[in-house]
């Protein structure tokens, strides 16, 4: 591990302090690592547009909107090598909440996210990449490497 030196002014200080106090970190250290690999893997995915990927579409649509949950389902069954899985949850009378495991490259995840939020009646949308990069990273039994 090495030691690292950076200079930030107050109010960046100041959120950083915040950030830390709400998600309960003990120290500066551990927040600006978790923050920097958050960064790197964003940059990492916008960078390399054909890499593997998974990521979380959440989106909150009108369920009554003209034909939208029938567009959206055709949509998800065109791209059924793409969605892994969905929740759905229902927040009131009019909105619908759903949240979707997608898995491929993510030139294709992202070209699918943006379809389905810019449907007319989704309200809010949000895609989370996370690269699929595990070559080397094992889980539990170290003698095994995962794909």
């Amino acid at each position: 591990m090495q030691r690292v030196t950076i200079t930030i002014d107050d109010d960046l200080v100041a959120e950083i302090d915040a950030f830390m106090e709400t998600r309960g970190y003990a120290n500066r250290s551990e927040a600006f690592r978790d923050l920097a690999r958050s960064g790197l893997e964003k940059f990492s995915t916008e960078a390399a547009p054909g890499r593997e990927c998974v990521a979380t579409l959440s989106y909150v649509y009108d369920h009554a909107a003209r034909q939208l949950p029938k567009r959206l389902t055709q949509d998800f069954h065109d791209h059924h090598s793409l969605a892994q899985a969905t929740l759905h949850v229902h927040l009131d009378h009019d909105s619908c909440l759903e949240v979707t495991v997608l898995k491929g490259s993510s030139s294709e995840v992202k070209a699918f996210a943006d379809h389905v939020i810019a449907e007319r009646g989704v309200r809010h949308g949000h895609v989370v990449f996370m690269p699929t990069d595990s070559v080397g990273h094992t889980h539990g039994n170290p003698s095994k490497k995962h794909a």
